[in-house]
């Protein structure tokens, strides 16, 4: 069991099929597994995909990558190419590291980037440099890569940018709007990389970890071409009236952009991407259907409604219950026992002085309020990534008796969502999942069970 314990202990008879079902998804997008499942090597022909690739016909090969799942795809990489393997460098986060030959392998901060992120990016940037007609650059890409791997612009420093990703994370700002501005602060993201590592052929292997697979949102797109504008990137400003708290320095180059005085990133159609593949080996969808499949063979009855969720954690945890009182009441979407499986990612617009806790821990904690003194049903948010917000918490699993539980224990349900602090409440009477790092990242996972 990758999970705590502890979890089972409000009520193990009920609660362990519920974990059996969270290994299983977490199981299907194992990034080892996923890399080589989707590439292989017959007959000194590296195929993925449609593509192949004659192995012979490079001089070199090069593994660049940045992200949460950088360790486990390195190492299918390196399983596969061995020896054949030039240089490399993969930047993942501290403490998600694991052993590699040929590939350095640097860990470095997120979700705000940190001084070893823009070492790291430097010399990223300088090995794709290096490559040349005949080299094979093979990038890997997972959820996080966006903070991990950092090359700020010109005339921007690493201060600036830690500023920028404190207020987009403060403001509730979508990763696919967080990633418009970072891509267009930024001299590796936005498909700079490949622009970088032109005129060397390009493969790159996705662990997508953004609603609906926008290969330019991925860690921010550094080697896909960029859909986003300057003019995107000032209207998310805006929106969220960032003026007054984004540095200076990235206000005057938003604006120098949309005054035709810097360079947009590249764009669909450049030359730059003639000799380049991308190819997604795990998503949300993939742990969501193994979720399924296991429910399934737990007797539940099943349904995967979307993995398409998004929306503000407090209020996607209102249709979550409104849902179990639906199958209660009618057997409608799905009779029970029923298992409902929704995919994506939800924010949180935080306040002044928020307390500990993140996004899945937060919709837990306000379903658990919504449906306090139902009998017969669960509510689990998980961060596949095991690291829910700044925590060391995957998320939250609920249900009817949470709320009864906390003030058994003299807390207050409704303070502790109030000022965004559930990690505490959930720890305290045994409903926060932990699993400590998963190395892998696929979004988050909503699963509601009326038994």
């Amino acid at each position: 069991m990758r999970f705590h314990s502890s979890i089972l202990t409000p009520n193990p008879q009920k609660r362990e099929p519920v974990i059996q079902i969270l290994d299983a998804a977490l199981d299907a997008v194992d990034p080892y597994r996923a890399v080589r499942n989707a590439l292989h090597v017959r007959n000194g022909v590296l195929h993925v995909g449609e593509g192949q690739y004659v192995l012979a016909e490079y001089e070199r090969i090069f593994v660049l990558g940045a992200g949460k799942a950088a360790a486990p795809m390195t190492q299918a990489i390196e399983t596969l190419l061995g020896e054949r393997i030039t240089d490399g460098l993969v930047v993942t986060k501290t403490d998600h590291g694991g052993p590699t030959r040929f590939v350095q392998l640097v860990e470095a901060s997120h979700p705000v980037p940190d001084e070893a992120g823009v070492e790291a990016g430097r010399k990223i940037l300088k090995l794709a440099q290096n490559a040349g007609e005949r080299d094979l650059v093979i990038t890997l890409i997972s959820g996080g890569g966006s903070a991990l791997l950092v090359a700020p612009a010109v005339g921007l420093t690493l201060d600036d940018l830690q500023v920028m990703t404190d207020a987009l994370l403060a403001c509730g700002a979508t990763i696919n709007e967080m990633n418009c501005l970072r891509k267009h602060c930024s001299a590796i993201k936005g498909g700079q990389l490949a622009a970088a590592a032109s005129p060397a052929t390009l493969l790159t292997l996705v662990l997508s970890d953004v609603v609906g697979n926008p290969l330019d949102v991925i860690a921010s797109g550094p080697t896909v071409p960029d859909e986003t504008t300057w003019r995107e990137a000032w209207a998310i400003i805006e929106k969220y009236g960032l003026v007054e708290q984004l540095p200076l320095p990235i206000l005057g180059r938003i604006q120098a952009g949309l005054h035709g005085k810097v360079a947009d990133t590249p764009k669909p159609g450049a030359d730059i991407f003639t000799h380049s593949q991308t190819t997604i080996v795990a998503d949300n969808r993939i742990a969501a259907q193994a979720a399924q499949q296991k429910a399934r063979a737990l007797g539940f009855n099943t349904l995967l409604l979307t993995t398409y969720l998004q929306g503000e954690s407090k209020e996607v945890a209102k249709v979550a219950v409104s849902l179990t009182r639906e199958v209660q009441a009618s057997g409608q979407p799905v009779a029970a026992p029923a298992c409902i499986i929704l995919g994506g990612e939800t924010t949180v617009r935080l306040g002044e002085a928020p307390g500990q806790g993140g996004r899945n821990q937060e919709l837990a904690l306000a379903a658990a309020l919504d449906m306090q003194g139902m009998a017969d049903v669960i509510v689990v948010a998980l961060a596949t990534d095991g690291t829910d917000g700044p925590t060391d918490s995957a998320g939250g699993l609920v249900d009817g008796d949470t709320v009864r539980r906390g003030q058994q224990n003299g807390l207050r349900a409704a303070d502790f969502l109030a000022r965004h602090d559930a990690y505490p409440f959930l720890e305290d009477i045994n409903d926060l999942l932990v699993t400590g790092p998963t190395q892998t990242n696929v979004n988050d996972l909503l699963l509601i069970f009326v038994l």
